[in-house]
């Protein structure tokens, strides 16, 4: 299990504004190579994220369904690999004031071989990869084109 925080400086609903764009995923979350579509109501709970992950021309098809959300605060997602595994990666926004925000990734592998596989090593890379997934939504948070729009 990975798990990494780190402060931005914008207002939780800035952070909000581009996690419940779905087209921003590939933006920010590394290993994503493109998003291929999402679903009309991402990121209410049931939708899906689809995705192609990794390198061309091993890149996999798959999607990250929202398993649990708390509007401007919240975000579960099981985010599948497949043939590599799934994790549920849970990202909360926490506002510390009017222009920055504590943002926490958790990260586990639960199903296939990097969850059967997981060590040390696994958690080492699974935070670097989530401290530079933060790094970029930070980017993109603080200078997004994004209007934050109120919570769903």
């Amino acid at each position: 299990m990975a798990e990494v925080t780190r402060t931005i400086r914008t207002a939780a609903e800035q952070v909000y504004a581009i996690l419940a764009d779905g087209w921003t995923y590939s933006d920010w979350v590394v290993g994503t190579a493109h998003i291929r579509d999402v679903d009309a109501s991402w990121p209410e709970p049931g939708t899906r994220l689809h995705h192609k992950v990794g390198p061309w021309p091993l890149s996999i098809n798959d999607t990250s369904t929202v398993i649990a959300l708390k509007p401007g605060r919240e975000l579960t997602l099981r985010a599948r690999i497949w043939p590599l595994g799934e994790a549920v990666v849970h990202i909360t926004l926490e506002p510390i004031n009017p222009g920055e925000t504590r943002v926490t990734m958790y990260e586990e592998f639960q199903e296939g071989p990097l969850h059967w596989f997981n060590n040390k090593i696994t958690d080492l890379a699974l935070h670097g990869r989530n401290a530079e997934a933060l790094l970029r939504l930070a980017e993109l948070a603080e200078h997004s084109r994004h209007t934050a729009h109120s919570p769903r």
